[in-house]
This record gives structure tokens, C-alpha cells and sequence, in this order.
């Protein structure tokens, strides 16, 4: 459609202030149309108040569903459409059109059928047999009915004994088509030819005129009968009011300037349009195709478009039944496609795999799953999943239903990893597992069941208490190096508190032998020997202590103590290094619950490798700091620092990794050790930034539980915080 159109609201009466829509056939074109009738709807406009006029162009197949549908509220089409409109829609012509040709008022028309000059072969219409023919459109009136109608008296059947008949839709470009010789003949209605020649589009020299007829008064060359010229009609729902005020406007709008600068004379009295019913009757045509019959044919030209529509809806069923047996079949292929691959896949999982219902009732299980428990489906027919799986726990107690992770998954739809269970076979026995417990919802997302995935952990445990007894040997076995590396220093030690007890024994016996004995100098020598004794015997107590392999018990301790212990051996490589030894620990720190032997190993570690640090830089800097603190309550720290050269960077991230050393000697498993040691106290060894030089060691160890209480009550009675963090 050329416009949007609106219909009007009221079939009775239309209000003020309101658009009015007339329905102008464009039989010249769009634009053509605007321009030759906005000056006559701008007339209605202002002499009308309170509406406003628009021009509607409508394309000869649109105007009966515009009609139809009310639209529009005036209609100026040709009188062949007008006749229909009237019989079918009960539109009324309220004014006929008088066209201007040189100062002389027309309302009659007509057509006329032409060639290019000089076909001689075409001299009238019965010469017109085997010829291309085109028309402006089918519902044309001047621009093919009544050339038809001619053709109907010669007996000629322009859709059977024409060569082809085409439509071009405007009567400019049936004229441009035979100038052109794109075919043969042509018809239109009178005074087009005569206005294309005004405008110099044509010359009227280049066409002949078939079958001319002469008419008095009528100026335009023609080959029809004369009809009456278009109608100004209205609508059905248009008022009678409304009609009557534009039918009085029209009429006296004759001598404007408005009409005649668009080559017509106004507007006259509703002529008699009698001719352009009985031309229809003859051809058959609508309305009063009823005579010949309905045809199939006249059915398919009637409804082409609903029939277009069902044949296409019928056809893209048809590729829609088509496409969705289709998608059927590759639905149920790729079902059984995936259920194969389920199954293959549950199989081959090496982890054992079953499901269960929410009534805990097992509804499938994989291969590993009967391998590695014995139990297949059929034995879960009849009992549930927990009865079987998990009814007691590793000590023999009875593990609940309500209880077990399996059964809670479902229950709050919360996904679960037990990293330490047992399943209990059907031969009786059980093994350890680790296992997932995952829900399995359904599209509303309620809990339809559970999935378990399990491992047997059986294998790791064992590997991992090897692995445990291996770290022991190596860890003693570092001790006993270490021990090799600081036998002088030992010896040294004890060669000092000996040396003291032969010297005191041997003046002990020359007191004696000289008869002069003074009791209580003598009293002095002997506590001095048992005092040296005494500190012989602690040093041999710790390196036999240190040296053997240690038990799997932890105790209660008090760090600071082990320190100094530890101190006892790193004494004399201190000194023999020069490195000055300095202590700030915390008197008020926290137990902790750990095993001796290894800790100490840890600090021998870190004070042995501190003072070997120091031995780059010059006697008179080398200091070592160790220091312990509590941190937050809940672990103690105990810092080692050295003033060496520190750590290279490009050992920084590997410094706890087996066998990265920054000595030129060493297996670099040390520090490998230590962390490992510290990890297996919940505790933490790490590398602390210094920007002061040198390296900073630190590793916490947690607070006792046992003594907790105790030692928060002690700290808390001394005015001490107990936030202490480190960093």
C-alpha cells in the first residue's frame, strides 16, 4: 500500500478535528497522484474546519481490501472500479470529475489503442490477433476494460488470441514500452497520450491510433466508446453530512486556480455510469462474473493469496512432519547411542560408581563397583544401599542411617567428599575408601537420588606409611650426619667439663698425700668434679637422645626449653665461627604438643645453615638471632635470623624442593626435611622478606589444646596480649 491508511472510528459521524483519508487510484504513479490531487485536498482542508484532507494513493490491487475495510473515507478511482465498489461495498458517488482540455470542461473519457508509426501490419483491432499486448492492470477501465470491450465486438479473446498480454501498472509505461517496441500494442485512457506529448516526453507523430474514433466537442484521440469520468464517492460509514459538505465544496471549486493548474475543471453532478455497467455484463467481469460460472480459474484469481497462503502452509506441514520424523528417528538412534556410551563409560572408569533412588534403593552400578565390593544390582533388589555399604564404622560401632552422607545428599540436595570412610564387602570384610556424594536433580530441580563415586584407598595407604617409615630413616639418618659434621665441636664440649674433673681428682689426691688436708677446700674440689660430672653426662644424654630413631609419641613441651638444648650442640661451631648467639624469647609462651627429636632436628637445621651462611662476610658482623612469640592465641613462632649475605633469587621458589641447595657440598634435602616435619605438626616453615639483609626463617607450631585454657589464663593474669601475629 502507497500510505499507512487509518479507518475511520465512527460508521455514523466523524468528529471535529479529525484526519479524512481519500483513496486516490495511482494510475500515473505515486508521486504523479500526490501532486495532481494535494491542492485539491488542501482546498477541503481550509474550507472545511476542523478537518484535515489527506491523500492516499492506492495501487489498483489495493483498493478493495482498503474499501473493505473502511480505511478510507472517500474513494476517487475509475468507473470501472467505482461500479464494483458500489455493488459490493455500497459506495456512493457523491460528484463526477470534469477534466480541462483548452478552456473546455470534460467528464467523459475513454480509450485508446495504439502502435508505433509505420506497422503496417496493425491497421484495427482484428489485426490485433497473435500480437504482445499490455494494458495498465486488469481493474483498468480506460486503460484496458474498454479496449477489451472492443476486441469482445470483433470477437476477439484478448487471453487467447493475443501472442501475450502484460500488465505494466501505469499508463506512462505502457506508452514508454511500445515507443520502445517491447511490444506491439498498447491502451490507455484518453488524454494520457496528448499530456506525455505536452510534457515533451513524447510526440504523438510516433504513434498511430487503431480503430480512431471522432466524437463532437471531445478534443483527445480515441478508440472507444465515451464513459463517465471518475466519481467522487464516499463510504459506507462516511456521514451523509460529512458527503453532503464535500460534495457542496467540489462544486464550487470549479474555477480555482487549484483545478485548472492540474488540467481538470472542477467537479459536476454525479453522472450516469449505466454504460459501465452493461460493458461489465458483456465481459463477464466482476461484478457480474455470476453469468459465465465460477471457475477454477475464476477461484484461484479471487483467493489467490489465501490459496497461496494454505498451499504454503500445507507445504512447509508437510517439510515440518517431514524434519520432525526425522529429528524422531536421529532422537531414538542418538538415545541408543548414548545409552551404549553411558554404559561404556561407567565401565571404564576405574573408580567404582553406583546410584541410588531416595528411597536409598541402588538403581544402577558399574564394573569396578562389582569388583571391587562383590556386590552386583540384583543384591540391592531387596536391601538398601546402607545395609550393605555402610552399616558399621572402622571400630566396630554402628554407623545410623541418618547419619550417612549418601542418605543427607538427597536429603538437602548438598554435594559431599568423605575423605575417609570404609565399604564393607560381600565376602564380610571392609577396605578404605575416599568417595563423592552428588545429587541428581530432575528439571524441576528436586532430588531424585544420589551418585556415588568411590576409590579404593587400600594401596595409598599403605604406600603412604612407607613413604612415612622411609621420611623417618632419612630424617635420622640426617641427624646422624649432622652429628658426624659436629663431632669435633661435641668433643670439644665434653673434653672441657673432663679435662675439669681429671684436673680437681688430681688435686684432690695431693691434698690427701700431703697430709694436709683442708675439708673445706677439699668439699669445693669434689662438688666442682660432680658438677662437671653432671654436665658431662646431660651432653651425652642429648646426642644419644638426638641420635636415635624417634618414637611415634607426641608430648606436651615448652619450646624454649628445646632450644636451649639445642643450643648445648651449636655452641662450639658458634664460637669456633664467631657468630654471636642471640636469644629473644617469650618466658610467658604457650605449650605446644609435638615431638622433640624432630623439632630439634628442625632448629639444628636452621642454626647449623645460618651460621654456615655467615662465613662470607667479615667475624665482627656475624650475628644470629633466634626469637620465639606467640601468634594470635592460637600457635607459637620462633624465628631464626642471620646476618649473612642471604638467599639468591634464583633459588628462592625452589629453596624447600629435595635437592636444591645453595651449597657447594650439600644435598640440599634439609630444608626438604624440616618443612616436611613442620607440615606433619600442622604447623608452617617459611622464607620471611628482610629488607634489612641477611635471611629470616620462621615456622609456627599450634598451641596445645590440652593447655590452651591454661596458658590464656596465665597470659591474661600477667597483662599480656595475646594478638601477637607475625607476618
Amino acid at each position: 500500500m502507497s500510505g499507512s491508511v487509518v479507518s475511520s472510528d465512527n460508521a455514523n459521524s466523524i468528529g471535529n478535528d479529525k484526519a479524512i483519508r481519500i483513496g486516490v487510484l495511482s494510475h500515473r504513479g505515486d508521486d504523479v497522484t500526490r501532486t495532481t490531487w494535494l491542492p485539491t485536498a488542501q482546498y477541503l482542508s481550509e474550507t472545511l474546519d476542523g478537518y484535515e484532507f489527506k491523500i492516499i494513493p492506492l495501487d489498483f490491487d489495493e483498493i478493495d481490501s482498503v474499501v473493505s475495510a473502511g480505511e478510507v473515507d472517500f474513494l476517487l478511482v475509475n468507473s470501472g472500479i467505482y461500479v464494483n465498489m458500489e455493488v459490493l461495498y455500497r459506495v456512493s458517488r457523491i460528484v463526477t470529475l470534469n477534466n480541462q482540455i483548452a478552456d473546455i470542461p470534460l467528464n467523459l473519457f475513454a480509450g485508446v489503442v495504439f502502435s508505433r508509426k509505420g506497422r503496417n501490419d496493425i491497421r484495427d483491432i482484428r489485426s490485433l490477433r497473435g500480437k504482445k499486448f499490455m494494458a495498465v492492470d486488469e481493474i483498468s477501465l480506460g486503460g484496458f476494460q474498454m479496449a477489451w470491450g472492443l476486441m469482445h465486438e470483433e470477437g476477439l479473446n484478448p487471453y487467447k488470441d493475443l501472442a501475450s498480454i502484460s500488465f505494466a501498472g501505469t499508463h506512462d509505461e505502457v506508452v514508454f514500452s511500445v515507443k520502445n517496441g517491447y511490444v506491439d500494442v498498447g491502451t490507455v485512457r484518453s488524454g494520457i497520450l496528448e499530456k506525455m506529448a505536452a510534457n515533451g516526453d513524447i510526440r504523438l507523430d510516433e504513434f498511430k491510433i487503431i480503430s480512431p474514433v471522432i466524437y463532437d466537442g471531445f478534443p483527445y484521440i480515441h478508440s472507444t466508446t465515451l464513459y463517465p469520468e471518475w466519481p467522487f464517492s464516499k463510504l459506507k460509514h462516511t456521514s451523509n453530512q460529512l458527503a453532503q459538505d464535500v460534495a457542496i465544496a467540489l462544486l464550487k471549486m470549479g474555477n480555482i486556480d487549484a483545478s485548472k493548474s492540474h488540467h481538470y475543471a472542477g467537479w459536476t453532478v454525479p453522472l450516469d455510469y449505466q454504460l459501465v455497467h452493461e460493458l461489465f455484463k458483456k465481459l463477464n467481469l466482476p461484478p457480474y462474473e455470476r453469468n459465465r460460472g465460477f471457475t477454477l480459474s475464476d477461484a484461484i484469481k479471487r483467493y489467490w493469496k489465501g490459496i497461496s497462503i494454505l498451499i504454503a502452509f500445507l507445504l512447509m506441514l508437510t517439510i515440518m512432519s517431514t524434519w520432525v520424523a526425522r529429528l524422531n528417528a536421529q532422537l531414538k538412534k542418538s538415545k541408543r547411542s548414548l545409552e551404549n556410551q553411558h554404559d561404556l563409560i561407567l565401565n571404564s572408569v576405574c573408580d567404582g560408581i553406583y546410584g541410588v533412588d531416595t528411597q536409598g534403593n541402588c538403581i544402577f552400578i558399574n564394573r569396578s563397583m562389582r569388583q571391587k565390593s562383590g556386590w552386583g544390582l540384583e543384591d540391592f533388589k531387596n536391601s538398601n544401599q546402607h545395609e550393605l555399604l555402610h552399616h558399621t564404622h572402622a571400630d566396630g560401632t554402628v554407623h545410623h542411617l541418618e547419619e550417612c552422607p549418601v542418605h543427607l545428599t538427597f536429603k538437602d540436595k548438598q554435594a559431599r567428599f568423605i575423605e575417609d570412610d570404609i565399604f564393607w564387602k560381600k565376602d564380610g570384610t571392609c577396605f578404605p575408601v575416599e568417595y563423592s556424594s552428588t545429587p541428581m536433580l530432575d528439571h524441576k530441580g528436586d532430588a531424585i537420588g544420589s551418585v556415588v563415586v568411590f576409590r579404593d584407598t587400600s594401596e595409598r595407604k599403605r604406600a603412604d606409611e612407607e613413604k612415612l617409615k622411609h621420611q623417618k630413616e632419612i630424617a635420622h639418618m640426617a641427624r646422624l650426619n649432622t652429628m658426624g659434621e659436629m663431632a669435633s665441636g661435641i668433643a670439644h664440649e665434653l673434653n672441657q667439663p673432663l679435662t675439669a674433673i681429671a684436673t680437681n681428682s688430681y688435686a684432690c689426691i695431693q691434698m690427701i698425700e700431703s697430709g694436709g688436708i683442708e675439708q673445706d677446700k677439699l668439699v669445693d674440689t669434689l662438688e666442682t668434679i660432680g658438677i662437671q660430672a653432671e654436665h658431662s653426662g646431660e651432653i651425652i644424654k642429648q646426642l644419644r637422645q638426638f641420635v636415635r630413631k624417634e618414637q611415634p609419641e607426641r608430648s606436651i613441651i615448652d619450646i624454649n626449653d628445646l632450644i636451649i638444648e639445642v643450643l648445648l650442640f651449636i655452641k662450639s661451631e658458634a664460637n669456633k665461627a664467631n657468630v654471636k648467639i642471640i636469644k629473644k624469647m617469650d618466658k610467658k609462651l604457650y605449650k605446644v604438643l609435638a615431638q622433640p627429636i624432630q623439632i630439634e632436628q628442625v632448629l639444628l637445621n636452621l642454626l647449623k645453615n645460618a651460621i654456615e651462611a655467615m662465613q662470607a662476610i667479615h667475624k665482627s658482623h656475624r650475628t644470629l638471632t633466634i626469637k620465639t612469640e606467640v601468634a594470635g592465641g592460637n600457635a607459637v613462632v620462633v624465628t631464626v635470623q642471620d646476618s649473612g649475605p642471604g638467599i639468591d633469587d634464583t633459588i628462592k621458589d625452589g629453596l624447600f624442593d629435595p635437592f636444591i641447595t645453595s651449597k657447594n657440598d650439600g644435598l640440599g634435602l634439609g630444608l626438604s626435611i624440616s618443612q616436611g616435619i613442620i607440615e606433619s605438626h600442622q604447623g608452617k616453615l617459611y622464607l620471611h622478606s628482610n629488607d634489612r639483609g641477611g635471611t629470616v626463617f620462621r615456622f609456627t607450631l599450634p598451641v596445645a589444646s590440652k593447655v590452651n585454657d591454661v596458658n590464656k589464663k596465665l597470659l591474661s593474669g600477667q597483662g599480656l596480649s595475646s594478638k601477637k601475629l607475625v607476618e
